[in-house]
Formats: C-alpha cells, structure tokens, sequence
C-alpha cells in the first residue's frame, strides 16, 4: 500500500502568477523513508505541510494512508490528529505547558494515539529519555529549555501514540551530532 500518493500536485502561494511546487507523481510505499532537501525557499516546508494538510492543494490529487486528503474538509483535522505526526520547523509547543504536557498533546486530541500510546506516562518517559532529555526537565515550561531541548519535545510529540506516517521540517537542525543521530536511530525504531 503507497502511504502518500500524488498525482498533478500544484500549489500556489495566493498573488503569485506561477506554482511554487508541482509535483507529476509520487509515490511512497509502507516502510520507506522519503528524505527531501533542497535550498532555503525552494518550496521544502510548503510540501510538508500539503501532505500534513496544512495547506490545500490548488489541483491534483493528495492521497494519505487511502484517503483523499484534497478533498477533506473539517475531517483533515481529525484524520491528521489520529494518523500523523508532525514536527513543525518552529515546533510549536505551548509555552504555558510542560514538557511531559506538550510532548503528550496529541493523544488528548486523538483517541486513537491515546490508545495506542498505552500507558502514557511511561511511553512518554521512554522517549523523552531515548531524546536524551534530563527527567528533572519533564514538570518544567518547555519556554525554560534551549532551542535544542525543545526541538526534542516536539521530537516526542511527534512520535507518541505511534503515528502511521511522521512528517518532519528540519528535524535535526538545532540538534547536536549526538542528539541527532540518536533521533535518526527512535525515529527509525519507532517509524
């Protein structure tokens, strides 16, 4: 089973004359990691969040896990909570929560992660200490930790409750060599 597919992907930012991305065909099969690179602007972080659903296509087909996300309305929201996980370039925690809150966010939108994180508090322990970040960290405001530390968090919050595809903008990027390649070897684990 392909768990993206597109087919004559086209997108334009609003007041531009031409794409900013257009994408023939692509397919991604069950199992296989898709790493894309490219210069600053050159549509990267766009891409990710049309498959995110974030961002809706201006024609062509976007399908996600055999749904027609293109075509979703209200139901995208819902159908990303449950099957994806996200780890925005800005990660987007919340700044009034904990780090163990913001990295269990997810399974309170989502029954499904819920369900499949188990018993949360130790699912989320495992990985934020496979994340490398310290347990007296877990009860503090994610706006005390360093921009590395919070990249970790949304690391974790990306991954509980065993998302079915983990989409990713710059994941590594304020990570240590270290960090980092501890993060490749869970994501791989647990993607």
């Amino acid at each position: 089973m392909n768990v993206i597919q597109l087919q004559n992907l086209h997108y334009r930012w609003q007041g531009q004359s031409r794409d900013t991305l257009a994408i023939a065909e692509l397919h991604v099969a069950q199992g296989e990691h898709l790493f894309i690179r490219g210069a600053s602007g050159s549509g990267k972080t766009t891409f990710l969040n049309l498959l995110a659903g974030i961002l809706r296509p201006a024609s062509g087909s976007l399908t996600i896990l055999g749904q027609a996300l293109h075509s979703m309305n209200a139901a995208r929201d819902r159908f990303r909570a449950d099957h994806m996980g996200v780890i925005f370039q800005q990660f987007n925690l919340l700044p009034y929560l904990s780090v163990r809150e913001n990295a269990q966010l997810p399974c309170h939108f989502s029954t499904r992660r819920k369900q499949q994180a188990g018993n949360m508090q130790a699912t989320t322990n495992r990985l934020l200490e496979h994340l490398g970040l310290d347990h007296q960290l877990w009860e503090r405001p994610v706006t005390d930790l360093s921009v590395g530390q919070q990249q970790r968090v949304a690391v974790a919050r990306a991954l509980i409750g065993s998302p079915e595809l983990i989409i990713a903008d710059e994941p590594t990027s304020a990570l240590d060599t270290d960090t980092r390649d501890g993060f490749l070897n869970l994501l791989f684990q647990e993607a």
